[in-house]
């Protein structure tokens, strides 16, 4: 069964993985998903590598990273044994920057056939045949966790669901309060950024939906109109 700290894990980093996968042509989400929580936990802990690195996916910072990086210890299969090392890792600054670095890291010609994939069994197989993960039993470890978690359901078809504030049919700005900037908070927290769902339409609200609007590619103006609300409505 879940840790309390393994299943909030996996209501903040689901539906950022399902947004990413969504936009960049991934049909599966759920073994996505399932990787974050082998890489980023050691038993029922969150790892130091996730915790403070924002990095979900264990990823290591090769000749051509040019971001930050951390050199920590890890181990690695080799012929069958675990054997102890150390390597650098990259950082990443948010939990949405991390899931994104994951995305970044397989946008390439060696992993282009994971967006074939309709299975999450068939995804996991391709990227363990790809190279990305050294161990014997990743994909039946993640397959594991699949279940155990009951990820599935976070495949496409599945919508992200449970905003439990109402949807705002007008426009909301800095100074707006009420359930509908609830609904707004409630959704950006969704997606990793840091903000309280407290009604009130403040500074850091202002900044996340300014942050969101860069992102989309709409205009940055703070507003929650037509579009920035569209946008948030079918994530």
């Amino acid at each position: 069964m879940a840790s309390a700290e393994q299943n909030n894990f996996i209501k903040q980093i689901a539906p950022i993985i399902q947004h990413e996968a969504s936009a960049r042509g991934y049909k599966v989400c759920s073994p996505i998903i399932a990787q974050a929580t082998v890489e980023s936990f050691k038993g029922t802990t969150l790892s130091q590598l996730a915790k403070l690195y924002n990095n979900y996916f264990g990823m290591k910072a090769g000749s051509s990273w040019k971001g930050k990086a951390v050199n920590l210890a890890t181990k690695e299969e080799v012929n069958g044994s675990l054997v102890g090392i150390k390597s650098y890792f990259r950082v990443y600054d948010s939990m949405v920057e991390g899931v994104r670095g994951y995305f970044d890291f397989i946008n390439t010609k060696r992993y282009e056939n994971l967006k074939t994939a309709t299975t999450p069994k068939q995804y996991l197989e391709l990227i363990k045949a790809d190279g990305y993960a050294t161990s014997s039993s990743y994909v039946q470890t993640n397959l594991n966790r699949i279940e155990l978690y009951g990820l599935t359901k976070y495949d496409p078809g599945q919508q992200i669901t449970g905003n439990p504030y109402p949807t705002p049919t007008t426009n909301l700005k800095s100074g707006s309060r009420g359930d509908s900037v609830k609904w707004l908070q409630y959704a950006l927290k969704r997606l990793g950024f840091s903000l309280s769902v407290d009604g009130i339409f403040g500074p850091k609200t202002d900044e996340a939906v300014r942050a969101f609007q860069a992102e989309r590619g709409l205009v940055v103006n703070g507003i929650v109109g037509k579009l920035t609300r569209a946008e948030l409505i079918r994530i």
